[in-house]
């Protein structure tokens, strides 16, 4: 059979590649991405050509014409996306996210194929302190939120046209080797004295990457179809999160509280003129004081055993990294 992965060249699908290559060596993987292993936009450090895979470059925001044989058993990940807040235009979420599910829902049928996983994220659920289960209604206040969302949409018209077993998957703040986004930034933040406080109590749901693609080949095949939420339950707060992961890289570090309106002024003075590149930036500091409270309760109690804790994550990672630096 085959496992075809739209945006397998990205931090989760790369992730995916060496999870599937290790537990279904004798399945052919399909790796289809606007980018190719090493070129530039693929985020560095992880990523590198997999012997054995099959490489096809792939614009979802276009028509699909890729020819592959496929079987009836085979399963399609829909992992593109244009995700990254702040950094692109409006009209770049709806025209990777919506046009995307149109195309690789379009691609999926004409080939016959029963069996997808599309990586959401909980963005639909809109920002806000208040606790999101899969059944609270999505409001989300942001272009890619929204476009998320309606892609959700397309994928769920695809399951009932075609009685297809549909996974969608909304992660947590995802984390580990190849990440470059905000556990990364967190941990720089910290270990260079440059991360404040700006609340302890912020809860930030997450989960480390290698804990989500597990959790993909584990229900598909024990048919858990739906909407998932994927984070530890119960969803850590910042200082926790802070404190393992100093703990699992022998960091020692005292991280002072500051008030989070100096921060923001601070950021809107110092991002424009490079704090971005550092996460000093007015959208991450906003985020920073809201939390993303996301409950976990459905994953608990499916049948799904964790295979790291939140410490021992970082410390795998760590090691991911040769014990040098979380990247």
């Amino acid at each position: 059979m085959n496992y075809i992965i739209f945006g397998g060249s990205g931090f989760i699908g790369t992730h995916l590649i060496h999870l599937l290559k290790e537990t279904h060596p004798e399945d052919k993987i399909y790796d289809l991405d606007i980018v190719m292993p090493g070129e530039e936009g693929v985020v560095p450090g992880i990523v590198e050509k997999n012997e054995g895979v099959n490489y096809i470059r792939c614009d979802v925001r276009k028509p699909i014409d890729v020819e592959i044989e496929t079987t009836k058993d085979d399963v399609v990940f829909n992992l593109a996306a244009v995700h990254r807040t702040p950094g692109h235009k409006d009209i770049e979420y709806f025209e990777t996210n919506i046009r995307g599910a149109e195309n690789v829902t379009a691609w999926v049928e004409s080939k016959g194929i029963k069996k997808m996983i599309f990586t959401s994220s909980i963005a639909p659920y809109g920002a806000a302190e208040a606790l999101k289960k899969e059944t609270t209604l999505p409001t989300p206040n942001t272009p890619y939120g929204i476009s998320k969302l309606v892609a959700e949409k397309i994928h769920e018209t695809w399951k009932e046209k075609n009685q297809g077993q549909l996974i969608i998957v909304r992660p947590g703040i995802v984390y580990g080797k190849g990440e470059h986004g905000n556990m990364t930034r967190l941990y720089a933040g910290i270990k260079k004295h440059y991360f404040f406080y700006t609340r302890k109590d912020t809860i930030k749901a997450c989960i480390y990457v290698k804990e989500l693609v597990h959790f993909f080949l584990w229900a598909l095949e024990n048919n858990k179809e739906g909407v998932w939420n994927c984070t530890f339950e119960p969803a850590y707060n910042i200082e926790q999160i802070c404190e393992a992961m100093k703990k699992a890289t022998g960091m020692k570090r005292f991280i002072p509280t500051v008030p989070g309106k100096f921060l923001l002024v601070v950021a809107s003075i110092v991002g424009p003129i490079g704090g971005k590149a550092v996460g000093i930036h007015p959208a991450r500091v906003k985020k920073l004081m809201i939390s993303t409270n996301i409950n976990g309760e459905k994953l608990k109690n499916s049948g799904y055993k964790f295979h790291w804790t939140l410490e021992e994550s970082f410390r795998d990672w760590f090691e991911d990294c040769n014990r040098k630096y979380l990247k």
